[in-house]
C-alpha cells in the first residue's frame, strides 16, 4: 500500500469534469484506491458519488491511497489528473 499528498489544481475542485477523469482513471486499475481530504475519511475513488461529496475544492490537499498489484501506476495516474489545470 501506498499514498500520496496532492493539492488539487483544476479551478472546479473536485467536482464535475475533473472527478469524472479522476473516477474514470481510478477504475482503469485493479488496485484498490481511496481519496480523502488530509484531515478526513476516505472514499472510495471508483464511486463519482462519494468523490463528488467530498466538495474537495481547487487548493485543498488531499490524500490518495492506493493497494494493489499496480498501485504505483494508479498513483501516478491519479495525481496526473488532480495537478493538470482544466
Amino acid at each position: 500500500m501506498i499514498q500520496r499528498t496532492v493539492t488539487i489544481v483544476p479551478e472546479d475542485g473536485l467536482h464535475a469534469r475533473p472527478a469524472s477523469r479522476f473516477v474514470e482513471t481510478a477504475n482503469e486499475y485493479d488496485s484498490e484506491v481511496t481519496v480523502a481530504p488530509v484531515d478526513g475519511d476516505p472514499v472510495n475513488a471508483a464511486s463519482m458519488l462519494a468523490v463528488t461529496g467530498l466538495n474537495a475544492p481547487s487548493g485543498e490537499d488531499v490524500v490518495i491511497t492506493a493497494d494493489g498489484p499496480d498501485e504505483e501506476a494508479a498513483l501516478e495516474a491519479l495525481e496526473a489528473v488532480l495537478t493538470t489545470p482544466e
